[in-house]
């Protein structure tokens, strides 16, 4: 059983009257800039890793720091 336009209407009138536009749109600029730090953090996965690196040769730098 779909629901039909007029109950998803009834739903998105609701939404707005309980959170407001201002709310909605707020929330709708957060979700982008989520999307996009996620996709820059994905981006930047990818190339790490297709740079192996050496651990022994991280350890004994950290060894000669000390």
């Amino acid at each position: 059983m779909a629901p039909s336009l007029w109950q998803i209407a009834v739903v998105i009138i609701l939404v707005i009257l309980l959170f407001g536009r201002g709310k909605i749109s707020s929330l709708m600029g957060d979700v982008a800039k989520g999307i996009k730090s996620f996709k820059k953090g994905m981006s930047s996965d990818a190339t790490e890793d297709s740079e192996p690196k050496n651990i022994s040769d991280e350890n004994k730098d950290s060894e000669n720091k000390d």
